[in-house]
């Protein structure tokens, strides 16, 4: 009944007997897949944010209590401007998200503006790895000091 066929693919005229496929699922290996890594599970990466102020020129992170009043420590650009500010917003009228009365003409030159809010971004934490919470044991040296804090693990 095999020789009758014009199209020999799966699904026309579906019999699983009419050309082995029952053959070719006994070859499969039955039940899950082993795990790719065999070497066991590895613990989560979390990345570790950071909010704070940064200069909108020099993107140097502006500490803590900063006067924005005044320059940026590195490249000395007016802090309390309009480019500074948390409602900066080029695509809305006036540039501002805030409803002011009159447009500032100049957005990078210091002004008085009442509705002025520092913008904070959020970046990755740029520490080592070795400081995070995860890792509180420092790093072994040799084979033999991995060996014993491998061992230490399991003393009672």
């Amino acid at each position: 009944m095999a020789s009758d066929r014009k199209y020999r693919h799966r699904g026309y005229m579906e019999s699983d007997s009419d050309y082995g496929d029952s053959e070719r699922r006994e070859r499969r290996p039955r039940g899950p897949r082993p795990p790719i890594d065999v070497t066991g599970p590895r613990l989560p990466r979390m990345v570790q944010t950071v909010a704070a102020a940064r200069c909108y020129n020099c993107a140097v992170t502006l500490p803590p209590g900063t006067d924005f009043k005044g320059n940026c420590p590195k490249c000395g650009v007016a802090l309390h401007c309009c480019k500074q500010c948390a409602y900066f917003e080029p695509s809305l009228r006036f540039q501002c998200a805030k409803p002011i009365r009159q447009r500032i003409g100049s957005k990078d030159k210091p002004n008085d503006c009442e509705f002025f809010e520092t913008r904070v971004t959020v970046a990755r934490d740029t520490t080592s790895v070795a400081s995070s919470p995860v890792s509180k044991a420092p790093a072994p040296q040799n084979p033999k000091a991995a060996r014993e804090a491998f061992d230490n693990l399991f003393k009672k």
